[in-house]
């Protein structure tokens, strides 16, 4: 497009609204019926070509809007309805009249009022400069002075891809222990429901999605992906139709909840992100990568740390002198953040007791923290400190002095999941207990990192009392969020790192207050590889945290060498988790000088572009590269060796075929052509479980 080509237009006359991005174009016409229908979402183009109108059905069975940007539940709709409303006379659905737009700073807001009932709604579409990713969400209002408006459902945005030959859908599936397994699979004609109803964002099912026409590739074909900033309960919905149509609504929320909307009170769903690509599932997740760095973390220069945490060593078996030890250890090793897991608090040696009654366990600590952060802090390292703030146990003298904050009904049974049930951080006076009780430890202790677990999801959800009770699935999740927001503002420098029992809460949203995300309590590196190719596809490697721990494995059984294992963990956020005092000499020796090679890569892992590489025999590889161009990092990894199946070169797309590239450790030169169009010998170590490190800079 023209240079002078605004970011966001809307024409009156032709009732045409346009998004530009770098690459790609979004267009909206309002519909005669008053309801905005999309128009394209894909290659940048002129505006004027949009103008034709939409044929109409040919038969009135057949869906007539199915390309709403939100379905309003009437009409001749019969997809999913993205807006689903009730109100007191029992009218179910609303009719919209245009009412007007607003453009503000590359935000455009379409604004919709019912036509006979006090209902308002802003369609909101948001750009950036210099990314493609078009973020979309929808503010509810009523706006009458009495009675309540019951919404059954509110998307944050309906999508539509273009017609295309085929549709084929990629997401993330899988469990704890599994989380971010990839799935591509031919979109069925059908409905296809994506999906948490736990209260987190789920290890089961991920709010991303990517669309293409089933031949796209790592690096070529166009790609249409979306993904939700919601750490709690969702819910997506992909409809391919029988005459070729495919289009997704999702938002927060799954489905039998309501919230009753007061006269005045506004809604706000939250973001929905879109983007489009021709280059690939390769090159869409570099744009996301580029999003969440650029939009997203909240402090995405900063480097981070080589973390230990002891949590694999001791179990809830911790005092003051083992984790003194494991943290002399550690600083030699060149970790830079040192973690303190469960087990340091109230009454808690097992997983049976102590949660919520957040003071140093006297026998343990009978000094308090500050001791033990205080050394830490004198060997060089910062200190963490794992908290669990939304969990409490029965056994624990905060549920036995205010039993009422825990999320309950009173004539169900209640579930305990890891012996815990859930505090319900929905009530405000809950909220402010825990942001109290998080603000009292960083600042007694001198915190300088945070991992906040939520060991488990909602079970019989009710409020007692509460005329609203379902409003616990959203304003929970908002609790959470402003939590960690006022942390971080009281608390300059604080880090926080998000966890779920693993992988049970990654998202865009949590990752706009937390600087990493826990990935996968499963560290075994062979499961790892495909769980962080899963994670890639739209997180950026420095939100990922990755451990090197023990061998054999403490749940999988299986031995590795130290150098793949941390060769694997080397591809994200590098942590050590292993229980040091067993280690032997030569593997302390060995860490220390991966840690500093770790070290030597780190801007590219954590700050430079990511090529996930596929090569024969079961070598897969990642290749980061600098912005410039200048410096590179390829990991490479085989798990398994298979007799006779020599692992092929291994091509970089990402090199420019015009330059040379030495290899800093071995020297050799190599043309950048050789190395995109017949790849790099990889030489990798004989055996099972074999891995290496390349470093390549460019000449001149």
């Amino acid at each position: 497009m023209p240079a002078d080509t605004p970011a966001v237009a809307f024409d009156p006359a032709l009732g045409l609204a346009v998004l530009h991005t770098p690459n790609s174009t979004y267009a909206v016409r309002i519909g005669a019926d008053g309801s905005p229908r999309h128009l394209h979402w894909g290659p940048a183009l002129d505006a004027a070509s949009l103008t034709d109108p939409r044929s109409p059905a040919d038969s009135s069975f057949e869906d007539e809007a199915a390309a709403d940007e939100l379905a309003p539940q009437t009409g001749a709709r019969f997809g999913p309805a993205g807006l689903r409303v009730r109100f007191a006379d029992g009218t179910v659905g609303a009719q919209w009249h245009f009412d007007g737009h607003g453009i503000d700073d590359g935000e455009l807001r379409l604004r919709l009022v019912d036509r006979r009932y006090p209902l308002a709604a802003d369609l909101c579409y948001r750009v950036r400069p210099g990314s493609d990713v078009i973020e979309r969400w929808t503010e509810l209002t009523h706006t009458g002075e009495t009675g309540h408006i019951v919404i059954d459902r509110l998307d944050s945005a309906s999508w539509t891809a273009p017609p295309l030959s085929d549709y084929r859908l990629s997401h993330l599936v899988g469990g704890w222990f599994s989380e971010f397994q990839l799935q591509r699979d031919r979109l069925p004609v059908a409905e296809t429901v994506l999906t948490s109803r736990r209260g987190i964002t789920g290890h089961h099912a991920s709010p991303w999605l990517a669309l293409d026409d089933g031949t796209a590739t790592e690096e070529h074909g166009e790609v249409w992906s979306t993904a939700l900033a919601w750490s709690g309960s969702w819910r997506i919905t992909v409809h391919r139709n029988p005459v070729g149509r495919a289009t997704w609504t999702g938002g927060f929320g799954h489905e039998g909840l309501s919230w009753n909307l007061r006269p005045g009170e506004t809604l706000q769903t939250p973001v929905f992100a879109g983007l489009y690509t021709p280059d690939g599932f390769g090159g869409a997740s570099r744009a996301w990568h580029a999003h969440v760095r650029s939009q997203v973390l909240p402090e995405p220069d900063r480097d981070q740390p080589v973390l230990y945490n002891s949590w694999e060593a001791t179990g809830f078996d911790v005092d003051t002198a083992g984790q003194l030890r494991l943290a002399e250890l550690a600083a030699r090793l060149g970790v830079e953040l040192f973690v303190l897991d469960d087990g340091w608090f109230g009454a808690r040696t097992d997983d049976r007791a102590g949660l919520g009654d957040w003071t140093p366990r006297p026998a343990a600590f009978p000094e308090g923290l500050r001791p033990l952060a205080d050394e830490v802090h004198r060997l060089g390292m910062a200190f963490g400190l794992w908290v669990e703030p939304e969990m409490v146990n029965a056994d624990s003298d905060l549920f036995r002095a205010h039993p009422d904050w825990a999320v309950h009904t009173p004539t169900r049974d209640a579930t305990e999941l890891r012996n815990q049930l859930v505090l319900n951080l929905a009530r405000p006076e809950v909220e402010a207990w825990v942001h109290r009780t998080l603000d009292r430890l960083v600042a007694e202790n001198d915190v300088d990192w945070l991992k906040w677990d939520a060991n488990r999801p909602f079970t019989e959800a009710g409020w007692p009392g509460h005329p609203d009770p379902d409003r616990l699935w959203i304003d929970h999740t908002r609790a959470v969020h402003r939590i960690m927001d006022r942390l971080r503002t009281d608390h300059p420098g604080l880090r926080i790192e998000a966890c779920a029992g693993g992988g049970g809460r990654v998202d865009l949203a949590i990752l706009a207050r937390t600087d990493q995300a826990w990935t996968s309590d499963n560290t075994d590196p062979v499961d790892r590889i495909s769980i962080q190719h899963g994670f890639s596809q739209l997180f950026p490697a420095q939100a990922m945290a990755a451990w090197v721990t023990d061998s054999p494995n403490g749940i999988t059984g299986r031995t590795t060498p130290l150098r793949f294992r941390f060769h694997v963990a080397m591809a994200g956020a590098l942590g050590l988790g292993g229980d040091l005092t067993h280690w032997t000499p030569e593997e302390l020796t060995e860490a220390a000088e991966l840690v500093a090679r770790y070290k030597e890569i780190r801007p590219l892992v954590q700050h430079g572009e990511q090529h996930r590489l596929t090569g024969a025999g079961g070598t897969t590889a990642v290749h980061y590269a600098a912005a410039d161009g200048t410096e590179h990092a390829l990991l490479a990894w085989r798990p398994a060796t298979r007799f006779g199946h020599q692992p092929a070169p291994l091509r970089l797309p990402a090199l420019d075929d015009q330059a040379r590239y030495r290899d800093l450790d071995t020297g050799e030169e190599y043309g950048g052509a050789l190395l995109r169009h017949r790849g790099i010998e990889l030489r990798l170590p004989v055996g099972d479980h074999a891995s290496r490190l390349i470093r390549l800079r460019r000449l001149g």
